[in-house]
């Protein structure tokens, strides 16, 4: 899936349906769950940047 540039993490993460609400989201991220260009990321209002991968479990995202 493709997320626009500027999103933060916990937005894109709810945008792909990988967290149902923002509480889903900020646990993924406080477990070290979800990295972003392959390193582990706590930060839910990261921005994300075009050409950023967003990974969590076997979920793949874009940021385009």
């Amino acid at each position: 899936m493709q997320i626009p540039a500027g999103t933060t993490l916990g937005q894109a993460l709810k945008a792909a349906s990988i967290a149902g609400t923002g509480g889903e989201a900020k646990v993924l991220i406080q477990a070290g769950e979800v990295s972003v260009n392959g390193e582990i990321e706590t930060r839910r209002g990261r921005r994300l940047r075009a050409g950023d991968v967003v990974e969590v479990d076997d979920e793949r995202l874009e940021v385009r």
